[in-house]
């Protein structure tokens, strides 16, 4: 059965999940210009939870169609895609960049960790204000 709404909400989950991915991208590709490798990997690890983090207060507080789990996966899931399907593949021409625990498994658990519990704390809080209102 087609549903409108229901694409639209999946639209604005990917949106989201688009813009953590792009200005995480935006890290790299600045930092490799302006920077070393090793300084732009600590400042990509600083920068990935600030972001992911930024975004889904806002998608929680706005929006909160999945679940903090569901959408920690889909962010996950999207930039795990997205690296190794684009970036590895036609950027770096190199699968080399799954071999870094700095530039990409720690980012990867950071993007899991903090949608997760920036969407708990928000559902939790929202729970709470209901009940109590």
């Amino acid at each position: 059965m087609y549903n409108p709404a229901g694409w639209k909400k999946a639209l604005v989950v990917f949106v989201f999940a688009l813009i953590g991915w792009g200005l995480c991208g935006a890290i790299i590709g600045i930092g490799r210009s302006i920077t070393t490798i090793e300084n732009t990997l600590i400042i990509h690890a600083i920068g990935v939870p600030v972001i992911f983090g930024a975004l889904s207060w806002i998608y929680f507080t706005w929006f909160h169609y999945t679940s903090p789990l569901q959408t920690a996966l889909i962010f996950l899931g999207f930039a795990i895609l997205m690296d190794g399907g684009i970036i590895a593949p036609f950027s770096e021409k190199s699968f080399a960049m799954f071999s870094s625990i700095l530039g990409t498994w720690i980012p990867f658990a950071l993007i899991f960790a903090s949608t997760y519990l920036v969407g708990w704390t928000v559902t939790q809080r929202k729970n709470v204000q209901v009940s109590e209102g």
